[in-house]
């Protein structure tokens, strides 16, 4: 998501006024990063249709909130992220690993791919908070200071998660078995 260019502060000040033109604008400059960010998080291309949709339904009654001088991005940015933590603790759903995630070389196949699947199965265990900060800085590799403003915390707050996440992964693993 980028920030519109001089000519930009002026529909970000209409947005804030309330202006539907302005707000047409701003969703269609920034829906596919939108829709890019919620996807890294559900991991689900048809809810993060949906979430991209609801962001873009709270962006706009929350209109008068919004303060033109820090930007829309990461404004948008933490709304999204909101609206997708609202889902993952309202679904639960199991968060798909990317398949390119690299994993030891194993000589049979049936039992990397059993690995996988428990691992995967593992990370939809994880609580949603630690969930999200995970996938987004693990498998994500986003920057933490990206994350920790999307999550409208500390960068020492996302190392915290992240670590917390990766520590319940060993454990749940260890659990049935697997030596991470």
């Amino acid at each position: 998501m980028q920030d519109e260019p001089s000519n930009g502060a002026n529909q970000l000040d209409l947005f804030r006024q309330g202006s539907l033109d302005a707000f047409e604008a701003l969703f269609r400059l920034h829906q596919r990063a939108v829709y890019g960010w919620i996807l890294r998080i559900v991991r689900n291309p048809a809810a993060a249709e949906d979430l991209t949709i609801e962001t873009f339904f709270r962006i706009h009654q929350a209109h008068a909130r919004f303060q033109p001088a820090l930007g829309f991005e990461a404004w948008a940015r933490r709304i999204a992220t909101h609206a997708a933590l609202d889902w993952l603790r309202a679904a639960h759903p199991e968060s798909e690993l990317p398949a390119e995630l690299p994993a030891p070389a194993s000589a049979d196949p049936g039992v990397a791919a059993e690995i996988r699947c428990r691992t995967a199965q593992a990370f939809g265990r994880l609580p949603p908070k630690l969930r999200i900060a995970a996938a987004l800085a693990v498998i994500e590799q986003q920057p933490q200071k990206e994350v920790a403003e999307a999550l409208g915390i500390s960068v020492a707050a996302v190392k915290l998660r992240v670590f917390r996440a990766l520590r319940y992964l060993r454990k749940d693993l260890a659990s049935q078995g697997i030596t991470p």
